[in-house]
């Protein structure tokens, strides 16, 4: 592979117009495609197969008229005196009209005739149904729902708006640049050249930008979740900063020590690129092994990152090259000097011996740490978004701590109850069995009167909890109401499913916790293989992964704190607390697995390469420390500065995700790779390369050190200096 990569970043740097004009042209045609075919996003979270959306199915075929995949909101309008005086009342009228009238709109229910009235008499509640989901309403849709209040407004009524039709979808933040900034400044500090410094940036900006306008113009063609670019423009931009970060590094190595431009460029790519290629891999695994556990959102959103990242391991390999072959000599050395020119033992030879010498404290001090961070984690709560986690100054918010105060927190989550009669003889008894032995659990919820469709052979049945839609009580009683299914089928031929907003987020929050630990055996396995293909090690490739859980657990703890617990709220900016989005967790450990070995790749093959050609083991890690921490640390930095700006954005799912990922890679990069690693190497000896002789003869030998091609290029010249001397 290396001899490949040297001759394509060879080639790409003598070819460097027509390389860069083919990259420029690829831009250009998935720009016009984003702008011309682009299609709506959707913020829909579904599963098929769960009892759920087979309701929502079976209501779509046989009950079309309630609506039930529709979008719901729920208007609150509240007034100090009395709603239900002669002023009120013509208030709520009006506000009905409005309502009936906004776009898409398929029915209305008036709180005056429901009775929707609090106790108190200050709030009314009316629930608006639309005829499609949430995520095909535009902003002129949810701008007619907001239209509907003026009247009532212009009156002196409050009116606030909940539910997810009114949830518009998360929008990127001018705030999230600031990430981009950062990893400018760490770069100017790393190479101490505005022109080095700019290259990495301008490569990664590319590569994202071609990514997102193919995610863009994919949407006109496929149903894609509106975080979805989120994550892929997260993933793509930091990883593209780091691969070009790596190259252009070895690319300025090979100039100090005399090599030509043009040959300066092939060995980067030959030897670092490999290191990219196989980097690159461990993320494109862990992304697009999310196909596997039977979450379409989930799958999609990994294959689009995952296709990014591939995008950006192609342009370090290609484009970069290309530009560099612009850029010629000129990146040799560094014009700004930011900091003292530093002494042959650099810091992080210093730090290597210092973690050498007091390796089993170190490790005692590293592991303990990470425990004491991981412990909130004994404590997480999956959720899903609703009202209650929105920001506290939006309408969604002010509408569920309304509805809260005067009907109970269970009206913000109401569950559906879908009965099929079909196969019942007496229906209407059926009907009755089924609201009795829902009324008569021990919450004790409220069953409304039941809705036929035209057949009469499906009915639906509203019930209201007690408790709110994200709280364990209310996840008991879906299950306390499906478990009366087997006796009502039993006794009347009925059957009952639960379905609505609620019970599809408790659905899809199971769903996601099952297919966490296969998940993760999945993509810790196939890296294990992939990770001892590279080191040609089984210790190597081991500690990597399990350094990997221990970053996973203290980052799981450290979630738990901010968003859940609400630690550090305030210096964070997250305004909301709660459970921890059902997605994250699964999420999570696909994104930072693939970004640690990332780490572990650009370090121990540093090590691996002193090794190889002859170093002893500690002194082989502490060379290959000295050359590659300057470059992890700088990486580390800019990937944490692009996430963490993710958490000023608006979406709490998308702080959440940049907090966890700024947060697992601080751990893994500077506990983990930074500190264990080094400790155990040191401690391992030998014993970190070993593999048995008939594994060593079965596995190719994929030379991610270059050490073939260092011998192959470095002979002729011996040749010639012998032939030269005669």
């Amino acid at each position: 592979m290396a001899s490949f990569l040297y001759r394509l970043g060879r080639f790409s740097f003598r070819r460097r117009a027509l390389v860069t004009a083919v990259w420029a042209a690829v831009l250009v045609a998935l720009g016009a495609g984003a702008l011309t075919l682009s299609g709506q996003l959707s913020n829909s979270v579904t599963i098929p197969g769960t009892e759920s959306q087979k309701a929502i199915d079976q209501l779509a075929d046989r009950f079309p008229e309630a609506a039930a995949g529709g979008a719901t909101a729920r208007v609150v309008i509240s007034t100090p005196g009395d709603i239900t005086d002669a002023g009120g009342q013509a208030a709520i009228a009006g506000l009905v009209k409005g309502l009936k009238n906004a776009p898409k709109v398929a029915g209305v229910t008036d709180p005056l005739q429901m009775q929707a009235i609090s106790p108190d008499k200050h709030v009314a509640l009316a629930q608006v149904s639309y005829r499609v989901p949430g995520f095909e309403l535009t902003d002129a849709d949810r701008d007619g729902l907001m239209a509907a209040a003026d009247s009532a407004e212009a009156a002196g009524y409050t009116v606030e708006f909940g539910g997810d039709a009114v949830q518009a979808m998360p929008a990127t933040n001018a705030t999230e640049g600031l990430g981009v900034a950062v990893a400018a400044v760490v770069l100017i500090i790393t190479f101490g050249s505005l022109l080095a410094a700019g290259i990495p940036l301008l490569t990664a900006l590319i590569g994202v930008g071609i990514g997102m306008a193919g995610i863009t113009t994919a949407s006109g063609f496929l149903e894609l979740n509106t975080n979805t670019p989120v994550l892929a423009l997260m993933i793509g931009l930091a990883v593209g900063i780091d691969y070009a970060l790596f190259i252009v590094s070895r690319y300025r190595h090979e100039l100090t020590i005399g090599r030509d431009p043009e040959e300066a460029a092939g060995r980067a790519t030959g030897t670092a690129g490999s290191a990219v290629v196989f980097a690159g891999l461990t993320v494109i695994i862990a992304l697009a092994g999310l196909t596997v556990v039977g979450i379409p959102f989930l799958g999609e959103m990994g294959i689009a990152a995952a296709i990014t990242v591939a995008i950006a391991v192609v342009i370090a390999l290609t484009l970069l090259p290309a530009v560099l072959g612009f850029a010629g000599g000129k990146l040799a050395g560094g014009k700004i000097r930011l900091r003292r020119k530093e002494s042959a033992t650099t810091h992080g030879e210093r730090w290597a011996r210092f973690v050498a010498r007091r390796r089993i404290p170190v490790l005692i001090a590293a592991i303990a740490g990470l425990a004491i961070v991981a412990i909130p984690a004994a404590s997480m709560q999956l959720g899903l978004p609703n009202d209650s986690t929105a920001a506290p100054d939006t309408t969604q918010r002010k509408a569920y701590d309304t509805v809260a105060r005067s009907f109970g927190e269970g009206a913000n989550g109401p569950l559906v109850i879908v009965v099929d009669l079909s196969g019942s003889t007496d229906r209407q008894a059926a009907l009755q069995q089924a609201a009795a032995g829902i009324g008569g659990l021990s919450e004790r919820p409220i069953v409304t009167p039941p809705k036929t469709n035209r057949d009469g052979d499906l009915a639906l049945l509203t019930v209201i909890p007690k408790s709110g839609p994200s709280s364990t009580a209310t996840e008991d009683l879906v299950s306390d109401i499906r478990g009366l299914n087997a006796g009502l089928g039993t006794t009347t031929g009925a059957s009952l499913a639960v379905t609505g907003q609620t019970a599809a987020n408790i659905d899809v929050s199971e769903k996601l916790a099952d297919a966490m630990l296969p998940y993760l055996a999945l993509i810790v396995g196939l890296a294990f293989l992939l990770l001892m293909l590279v080191f040609r090690s089984i210790v190597v490739p081991l500690k990597a992964t399990l350094g990997f859980l221990g970053s996973v657990v203290a980052t799981f703890g450290a979630v738990v704190a901010v968003f859940q617990w609400g630690w550090l709220t305030d210096l964070l900016g997250v305004k909301t607390t709660g459970p921890i989005m059902s997605m994250l967790p699964i999420l999570l450990i696909g994104v930072l697995f693939g970004l640690a070995m990332d780490y572990q790749v650009f370090l121990v093959t540093r090590m691996r390469e002193e090794y190889v050609h002859g170093a002893e083991p500690q002194q082989a890690m502490v060379t290959g420390f000295r050359h590659g921490s300057r470059v992890v640390v700088a990486a580390a930095l800019i990937m944490i500065s692009v996430f963490a700006g993710f958490v000023l954005a608006e979406s709490s799912l998308i702080q959440s995700i940049g907090f966890a990922l700024a947060f697992g890679v601080l751990v893994d990069a500077f506990v983990i790779r930074m500190t264990i690693v080094p400790a155990l190497m040191s401690l391992l000896g030998r014993g970190a390369w070993w593999l048995p002789k008939w594994l060593d003869r079965v596995l190719p030998d994929v030379d991610v050190e270059g050490e073939k091609l260092a011998k192959q290029l470095d002979a002729p010249d011996e040749r010639e200096l012998v032939d030269a001397s005669k």
